[in-house]
């Protein structure tokens, strides 16, 4: 049986290979798509890509494209990007996502909705018969009276942790938010909660992404799948 990191590798591989040169490309963040960030920079490097630029989903990820000799851009001078891939840490069937484990969720959130096509990239064990049965849904809330966000989310339904960081202390997003992992269990109704925290002053963002998915490539013991959302 495959490795999850076989299996992630074998999706990774999949992706590059919806790239064409010219591309504005959404770099996503997370380690699936770290693994496709360094096959897009052997691409380029052996020359099967050219002119392609990239734009980043996290620090970490732009560090690493730097890194490998990828040109990066940003959305304030591309305000419309051709293509992206990211990875997911949950889809349900109709391709909703809970996304954010990483931490880089807005940036994500803000790539995919600039992004023509968004295509997903994940191993088979990330498949989920409804969001939030395996994976609490990230929240990111401003520091400032982020324990009222909390008591919002409780009584939401949701059971709400801060997310720890190094030496104990919050975990700091990109934009310097604090998250709060919200574990509400199997979501019956993800668009609603959605709308109820997309409407919370001080929850910045939040890890569902939905409608927003174009496809997503499955890697899975029998080989690899690609999922097509209908609506």
């Amino acid at each position: 049986m495959a490795s999850a990191q076989s299996l992630k590798q074998q999706a990774a591989d999949q992706v590059l290979n919806y790239i064409q040169s010219g591309m504005v490309v959404g770099l996503g963040a997370g380690s699936t798509a770290l693994l496709a960030v360094r096959g897009l920079a052997g691409k380029l490097s052996r020359g099967e890509l050219t002119d392609i630029v990239g734009i980043p989903c996290s620090t970490v990820i732009e560090a690493e494209a730097r890194r490998l000799g990828i040109p990066l851009t940003t959305l304030e001078d591309h305000l419309e990007i051709d293509f992206t891939f990211d990875g997911a840490d949950e889809v349900d069937p109709a391709l909703n996502l809970i996304k954010g484990g990483g931490g880089a969720l807005l940036r994500e959130k803000l790539v995919a909705q600039a992004s023509r096509r968004e295509i997903i990239i994940v191993d088979e064990s990330k498949l989920s018969p409804a969001l939030g049965t395996h994976w609490a849904v990230p929240v990111e809330v401003i520091p400032f009276g982020w324990r009222t966000q909390a008591r919002y989310l409780e009584s939401l339904g949701a059971q709400p942790r801060l997310r720890p960081g190094a030496g104990g202390a919050p975990f700091i997003t990109d934009h310097g938010n604090y998250i709060l992992d919200s574990a509400f269990g199997p979501i019956a109704d993800p668009a609603g909660l959605g709308a109820q925290l997309d409407a919370r002053t001080g929850i910045v963002c939040h890890g569902l992404f939905l409608g927003i998915a174009d496809e997503v490539i499955v890697a899975g013991a029998l080989g690899i799948r690609c999922l097509k959302r209908t609506a």
